[in-house]
């Protein structure tokens, strides 16, 4: 294990080098741009995601697919993911995490447009779509579509199931003592009676789970900020510093280069939000929506949930407990979270293992739907179940992997599944301008898409 650690730890900062954060942020930057800024519509979209387009085509609502692309993307990036960026790229990384999500909802918000722009209806009349659907069909590259779904269906099994049910094993265990070997059977039980049901059931799950444990999650950490008010200067002027001198460091840690800083900030902040990596418009895909833009503001809206407001008060209750207290071992990522919340009373240690059980939980659901369109794309829906049975079975060999090696797999799954996706985004921005010209700047957002490409 430790040498199959050292391999994927090598290839992983190959794959998180300077060609991927240029082409990332690059492409944020970019879309932000030629899109003329969706993130100002935000308060639109979050209005949006919250209403019913019931005489639209698709399979769920849009606030079902909200939730769906929520739940996978709201697990340990928000908690864990975070403390390890700080933990190895210094304060600073959380700057740079944060920063990826504001640029980030212009890209979900491009990515939910290309999912319904370019999805399909099945014989069954179920909706199918994804970077997969708009490489073959708006670009014609099959063989890129294929090693696009092909990267999904194996990431599934790393950042939307055995690192989440690694962290659910872990918790429990460290918390209540339950062996790491029942939580695995309990979770995978659980996940079976939901997934089981298809991409309704799940949504319904979803729509009921994330709104009451990430309001939860936001509450605790806004009350953690206030008992740590003392800090929250100093920690805010860290981070900003810390994430452009290499030299910068204090109240506890120790300085990181901007590097360093950089490339774990933003591989934790796609991880996070997954703006870039294709995921979430495979869920985009099967909202009932009457154009594509609508459905893109709501997709970009998770964004600003997940990383602009979740991921900036994780990072923000981290930095400031490790200034009150400077005797938290901030080296280890796995036990910063835990440390830096344990030292508030009462709520601490109970918002976390809140926070991480239902996240994980709701991001194995999610990712379990990503993993089956991606497997019927490839080899068509009679698999899916046998692809269901080996999700389930991973959560609990997952439950007792080493997480070093698990972490390490799911960056690297999470750089192959953007790689391609960033290139459709690419070369598909001339239809992103159309469609967004279309109905957004000309205010038509209440306007039925007729076209036969939505059909």
């Amino acid at each position: 294990m430790d040498r199959l650690n050292d391999i994927l730890t090598e290839v992983s900062g190959w794959l998180w080098g300077w060609p991927m954060i240029i082409l990332l942020l690059g492409t944020h930057v970019y879309l932000t741009i030629i899109l003329r800024f969706p993130q100002r519509k935000i308060f639109t979209a979050i209005r949006l995601s919250v209403r019913r387009d019931s005489d639209a085509r698709g399979d769920v609502s849009q606030f079902g697919s909200l939730a769906t692309a929520l739940a996978a993307t709201i697990g340990t990036g928000n908690i864990i993911g975070v403390a390890t960026a700080i933990a190895l790229g210094g304060p600073g990384a959380v700057l740079w995490c944060w920063l990826t999500g504001v640029f980030g909802i212009s890209t979900k918000y491009a990515e939910g447009l290309l999912a319904i722009k370019y999805r399909v209806k099945t014989a069954d009349g179920r909706m199918l779509g994804g970077p997969m659907y708009a490489l073959e069909r708006g670009l014609g590259w099959r063989w890129l579509a294929v090693l696009f779904a092909l990267f999904t269906a194996v990431a599934a099994f790393g950042i939307g199931n055995t690192v989440q049910a690694n962290a659910i094993a872990t918790v429990a265990w460290e918390t209540y003592a339950v062996p790491t070997w029942a939580t695995g059977i309990v979770v995978s039980l659980l996940t079976a009676a939901v997934v089981l049901g298809g991409v309704r059931s799940i949504a319904r799950v979803c729509s009921m789970l994330v709104p009451l444990m990430a309001l939860c999650y936001v509450l605790g950490c806004i009350y953690i900020l206030t008992v740590n008010a003392h800090y929250l200067w100093p920690a805010l002027k860290l981070i900003v510093s810390a994430a452009f001198e290499p030299s910068a460091a204090g109240g506890g840690f120790v300085g990181a280069s901007v590097m360093m800083a950089a490339r774990y900030g933003i591989a934790r902040g796609l991880f996070s939000n997954e703006s870039g990596m294709g995921s979430a418009p495979i869920v985009a895909a099967a909202a009932q929506t009457r154009n594509p833009v609508r459905q893109a503001l709501v997709s970009s809206s998770g964004t600003f949930w997940d990383t602009v407001v979740i991921c900036a008060l994780t990072g923000m209750v981290i930095v400031s407990s490790v200034i009150a207290y400077p005797d938290i071992d901030f080296d280890n990522g796995a036990t910063l979270t835990k440390a830096a919340f344990s030292k508030i009373p009462l709520v601490g240690t109970p918002l976390l293992t809140f926070g991480l059980l239902t996240f994980a939980f709701s991001t194995i659901l999610g990712w379990c739907y990503y993993g089956e369109r991606a497997v019927e794309y490839l080899k068509g829906r009679q698999w899916v179940r046998a692809y269901r049975i080996l999700y389930i079975i991973a959560i609990f060999i997952g439950s007792v992997m080493n997480l070093a090696v698990v972490w390490n797999l799911a960056d690297c799954m999470n750089a192959l599944m953007a790689i391609p996706n960033l290139i459709s985004l690419l070369c598909l921005s001339g239809v992103l301008i159309h469609e967004t010209r279309k109905y957004l700047w000309r205010h038509r957002l209440d306007a039925v898409d007729n076209s036969d490409s939505a059909a």
